[in-house]
């Protein structure tokens, strides 16, 4: 009898099992975790009561002049007192001042709908939050969100940040007639080349390491450079179960969308659009996140476009919250110092990501890891295939040790060159680290240069695996502070100059490496004391150049 009962209680356990499991032949994601080499649990899209409540039933006017700010928060409170639900943004241009999610909202805009925010500073007061990665202040952000659970925009509208009354903007960066009609709208511009709305932006500037004020400012003074804290244009911080779906997301003050701290985070089929001369125009900053999907969306933008951070130097160790299990998948990059980037800010760690089937499409990179001494944080677990990209101005696959802030792009108009050789420092918190890295099935056209790895002496660029890839460029690939890398099936045809470049490289195995190359050029140019354990399996040593340093055990051609 007592097996019996034993028996009925496992059976009922099984059928309780099998109603609370998610059920794959509905799931929408469920193709993107076989074969994820990581655990990750499946991210549900949140559900919403079945309550409806417009902006228009609480005086909202869609006439793009009538300011809707107070519209909008009635409504939210609204919808918020019977529990939460949908809150509907009909056609017409919604004109407002900034939007302060609740729980349980899916804030849906129908086609035809534009929420344009206002440009008017007075309504977004100074608020602490995070930017760049630091513990700061900024103006509060058009639309914001804390401590929340299963929050939503969703549908066929738009979303509109008023971004050129908040952004400086650099003279490169624009025509010559774009530049002078900026200037003669009034403002401020500094040596000729970079202009800001107002004095108070220009002084804010001067005070700021990379955006960001880094002295104690009284209340006064963070009010005299109000208009140089740029908000993000959506900010949820803390939340949980956060679904952005279907809306076009653009002209935002500073990064575009920016969850933070947040957990089960699905971004699916959105359009992000930023002008290709925005300054800190992001597409999407995911931060020390958990959880999240970003699948099926296409990012047109002035600066990086899928970024993944963790928070900056100490602010970010402090928090020691990485960002860990995302899936990104076919996703398209047009404009964007990057197509997908770690960095530079990942302080407290970055692992488990997995990218796949994305097009990068005339990006200043295409894949862009970046750090420098300071940050520490370890960045590894990625793993990233079936990445096809065309016209990259720079690199195709980057790791820059020594960001500085500045595009690639725009270091390279500066003339300035990466370091090599330098003195090895002691490996401390503040050392990154980026290892365990596995990229396979990549091909790039028309790129400046192939590939770029440029680690720190005391912390090489660690286990990177690198299978089936095909590279045209104007250069080759150059590899630096590197180790323990692993080439399988890579092919790469560079212009001019040789197709490969070692600098203190140490093991270093190839299999089926390959290149084409002109009568003049060497396949291999290998340099630097540190250089051993090289197996180049493919390459032609009477092709290759031998720096004097590099002892001839040091490298083998197969």
């Amino acid at each position: 009898m007592k097996n019996y009962f034993s028996i009925l209680l496992l059976i009922s356990l099984l059928i309780s099992c099998k109603e609370n499991a998610p059920d794959n032949r509905t799931y929408p994601y469920a193709h993107l975790y076989d074969g994820l080499p990581f655990e990750m649990p499946q991210v549900e899209i949140p559900t919403f009561p079945e309550n409806h409540v417009s902006v228009a039933d609480h005086g909202g006017k869609p006439d793009g002049i009538t300011l809707n700010t107070k519209a909008f928060e009635d409504a939210m409170q609204a919808l918020s007192e019977k529990g939460g639900g949908t809150l509907t943004v009909p056609k017409g241009v919604w004109f407002t001042g900034p939007i302060v999610f609740r729980s349980n909202i899916n804030m849906h805009l129908e086609k035809g709908a534009l929420i344009l925010f206002s440009p008017d500073k007075d309504l977004y007061p100074l608020v602490e939050t995070v930017f760049e990665g630091l513990d700061t202040r900024r103006c509060q952000s058009p639309i914001s969100g804390r401590n929340l659970e299963n929050i939503a925009i969703t549908g066929e509208g738009s979303i509109n940040g008023s971004g050129e009354a908040w952004r400086p903007l650099k003279r490169e960066k624009v025509t010559e007639s774009h530049w002078k009609k900026v200037v003669q709208s009034g403002g401020v511009v500094q040596n000729d080349n970079y202009w800001f709305p107002s004095t108070a932006s220009l002084k804010g500037h001067e005070m700021s390491d990379m955006n960001v004020p880094r002295q104690d400012l009284t209340e006064e003074q963070w009010q005299e450079i109000k208009d140089f804290l740029r908000p993000v244009m959506i900010s949820f911080m803390e939340c949980k179960n956060v679904y952005l779906q279907g809306v076009l997301f653009e002209n935002s003050p500073a990064w575009n969308i920016h969850p933070l701290m947040c957990e089960n985070v699905i971004v699916d089929g959105i359009l992000v659009r930023n002008p290709s001369y925005s300054q800190n125009g992001d597409g999407i900053d995911l931060e020390s996140c958990v959880n999240s999907l970003i699948v099926n969306s296409v990012f047109d933008v002035g600066d990086d476009a899928i970024c993944i951070k963790s928070g900056k130097d100490e602010d970010g160790r402090r928090r020691g919250r990485p960002t860990e299990n995302l899936i990104v998948d076919n996703c398209k990059v047009f404009n964007g110092h990057g197509g997908f980037i770690v960095g530079s800010e990942m302080s407290g760690g970055v692992r488990n990501i997995s990218v796949s089937n994305c097009l990068f499409l005339g990006t200043d990179v295409g894949l862009r890891f970046k750090s420098n001494r300071g940050r520490g944080g370890v960045v590894e677990n990625i793993y990233i295939s079936d990445i096809y990209m065309f016209d990259i101005a720079t690199d195709s696959f980057l790791f820059d040790l020594y960001y500085g802030g500045k595009s690639a792009s725009e270091s390279l108009a500066d003339g300035d060159t990466m370091p090599t050789d330098q003195p090895t420092f002691p490996v401390t918190e503040e050392t990154p680290v980026f290892r365990n890295i596995f990229v396979k099935n990549l091909v790039s056209r028309n790129a400046r240069r192939a590939m770029f790895f440029n680690g720190l002496p005391e912390m090489n660029i660690e286990n990177i695996n690198l299978e089936n890839a095909f590279v045209t460029a104007r250069y080759g690939a150059e590899f630096s502070e590197s180790k323990d890398i692993t080439f399988k099936n890579v092919t790469v045809i560079p212009e001019e100059g040789p197709a490969y470049m070692f600098h203190n490289v140490k093991n270093f195995k190839t299999e089926n490496l390959s290149y084409e190359i002109g009568e003049r050029q060497k396949a291999a140019v290998i340099t630097g004391r540190e250089t051993s354990g090289l197996q180049l399996s493919g390459l032609q040593e009477e092709l290759a150049e031998i720096a004097p340093e590099v002892e001839s055990d040091k490298v083998v051609f197969k």
